[in-house]
């Protein structure tokens, strides 16, 4: 049996869409038409119909996927530990949080460079609301995001948490003490995308107070919140290496706030299915390496004074 065809029949199936399945495999639409047509010619089976131009697998194709994903499955294993340089080789499709951005990414790629030292890397960095999107369509083969991403076939691994700190320009004229969020409030709150969990958070907890409602100034950029609150804008809670050049340099001051959101917890999330040993092994050091990775705690240095 064909291998190739059996991998253009996952494919089809996760994809849904013969053009995108050639896109990935990097051929054309009758290419992966012909493949098709020989593998049901071979299983003496129909695998897809369409239907309004969408390609959904049929009563058979979807008994069979299976079978065809555990076989793919094995073989790439066997390849694996083969000839492991070869299929470390190619494309990764990388999807970033920006919080990771300004934290452990660089380390990450030092330690992919030499793991890898034939692996092209396509990096996006976006809000995990697209990160997410991304994974489920395939555009990316592994994503550091909020996760864990609950969704079948997705893998997701642990990786390390930061606390956000509240945090505000010594030309607000704070007071020196805990803060309520009546105070907080009497400024634009700047934080993350309103399609984020720590906005839903952080509006939620402003719209509990019986006060006027808070003012957000929310940004899918945090070099962009970061800029804000150094020019006395607003106040913000942001993760410490986002901000920490601005509390060494005393253009921002920590404050001591009543309530403080929940840290965020970040995963590597990769699609299981198709196989991926990219992905996999990228994962993995990502899982080293941000665990590794240990943020000063200079927040107390950095307090009012």
């Amino acid at each position: 049996m064909n291998f190739k065809r059996l991998e253009t029949f996952i494919w089809v199936a996760t994809l849904g869409s013969f053009r995108k399945a050639a896109e990935r495999q990097n051929t054309t639409q009758p290419a992966i038409s012909n493949r098709i047509a020989a593998l049901e010619e071979e299983l003496g089976v129909q695998l897809f119909e369409r239907d309004s131009g969408r390609t959904m697998l049929t009563t058979r194709g979807q008994e069979l996927l299976p079978y065809a994903e555990k076989i793919v499955s094995m073989s790439q294993q066997l390849r694996k530990r083969a000839d492991r340089v070869a299929l470390l080789s190619g494309i990764l499709r990388l999807g970033v949080s920006e919080t990771i951005v300004h934290s452990w990414l660089p380390y990450f790629f030092r330690e992919l460079n030499e793991n890898t030292p034939n692996l092209d890397v396509e990096i996006t960095v976006d809000v995990t609301g697209n990160l997410r999107t991304g994974l489920m369509d395939r555009t990316f083969d592994l994503a550091f995001l909020m996760g864990p991403v609950s969704e079948p076939k997705i893998e997701n691994l642990d990786l390390c948490s930061f606390p956000l700190i509240w945090v505000a320009s010594p030309s607000l004229k704070l007071p020196d003490r805990t803060l309520e969020l009546e105070e907080l409030a009497q400024w634009p709150i700047i934080t993350y995308a309103r399609n984020t969990k720590p906005f839903a958070e952080i509006s939620q907890k402003f719209s509990e107070l019986d006060e006027l409602p808070a003012r957000f100034y929310s940004s899918s950029s945090l070099a962009a919140c970061r800029r804000l609150t150094l020019d006395g804008i607003g106040v913000s809670a942001l993760p410490l290496s986002v901000i920490s050049d601005g509390l060494k340099s005393g253009r921002l001051i920590t404050l001591d706030a009543a309530w403080t959101p929940s840290q965020l917890a970040f995963t590597a999330s990769y699609p299981s299915v198709p196989f991926n040993p990219i992905a996999e092994l990228a994962a993995n050091l990502a899982v080293n390496v941000s665990k590794q990775y240990v943020e000063p705690d200079i927040t107390k240095s950095y307090h009012q004074t």
